[in-house]
């Protein structure tokens, strides 16, 4: 299924949603789609004039591929600039992924700080590019294009503190307006960036995550490429503390992210 079919699907029936197969990592559905489908059945619920904030999600296990699942949504409170909103994604049951997010209204201020710019990176067209490949690279990378222009791949002993370069969503016919929905994909679709720094294919997966959009959006479609950087805080006891932005085509900081992740080597 296509990203879009499967966000008409949330849309439609929000309580039985079924992700097929080739949305795989694994032995569980694409955390970075899991989240993009709970987020939309969030979105739903709040006000359009509130844009969305920041999320801070949960993986609590894996989402089967397969497997019906349920997108549930609670408004915690509804305040005068700020909606605070959970979800939840059930499957059998059980949660499965748990998502908190903050919508907020934008309103006047004195204070204005403008972000960092993007690094300086090869352009998309000069830098490797990572292949889905059958039974090697996790089945939902055939659903994204990804330009590796900052660090070593994953597996090759020889990564660094950082590793980055572009992204943008492979499948789509027709170019759709870029929203938060697509970058959360887009943002997770980055395998952790310890895993470069390992020898050997060793499992990973990402315990927590948080991310924060720079309100309004820019304007950008889902062909354009994205720019992507992470860098390593801190690693030690098979946890990883990393940090990462992600740029808009124009440059403009687009998104925050931060996670905690998990390697078994």
């Amino acid at each position: 299924m296509q990203f879009s079919e499967l966000v008409d699907a949330v849309r439609k029936s929000p309580l039985d949603v079924t992700i097929s197969e080739d949305w795989g990592q694994g032995r569980a559905s694409f955390g970075g789609l899991m989240v993009a489908l709970q987020y939309e059945a969030m979105r739903a619920q709040v006000s359009a004039e509130r844009a969305l904030r920041s999320l801070a999600v949960t993986f609590v296990g894996p989402a089967e591929p397969g497997v019906p699942v349920s997108f549930e949504v609670q408004v915690l409170r509804e305040g005068k600039a700020v909606s605070q909103v959970l979800g939840r994604a059930l499957q059998k049951g059980q949660v499965v992924t748990l998502v908190q997010g903050s919508f907020g209204a934008a309103r006047e201020s004195v204070v204005t700080v403008e972000s960092l710019p993007a690094p300086q990176m090869r352009a998309p067209q000069e830098c490797q590019q990572l292949p889905y490949i059958k039974g090697i690279t996790p089945e939902f990378m055939r659903h994204l294009s990804m330009g590796w222009a900052v660090g070593a791949l994953p597996f090759s002993g020889r990564g660094t503190r950082e590793m980055g370069g572009w992204v943008r969503l492979a499948e789509e016919v027709e170019a759709q307006p870029l929203t938060e929905t697509h970058l959360l994909a887009m943002v997770d679709a980055w395998p952790p960036a310890l895993l470069p720094l390992l020898n050997k294919p060793t499992a990973g997966s990402t315990l927590t995550w948080t991310i924060e959009f720079v309100q309004p959006l820019p304007k950008a479609n889902t062909l354009d490429w994205c720019q992507y950087l992470a860098v390593i805080e801190h690693a030690r006891d098979g946890y990883g503390h990393v940090a990462a932005n992600l740029w808009a085509p124009n440059g403009e900081l687009i998104a925050i992210s931060r996670q905690t992740v998990a390697v078994f080597g």
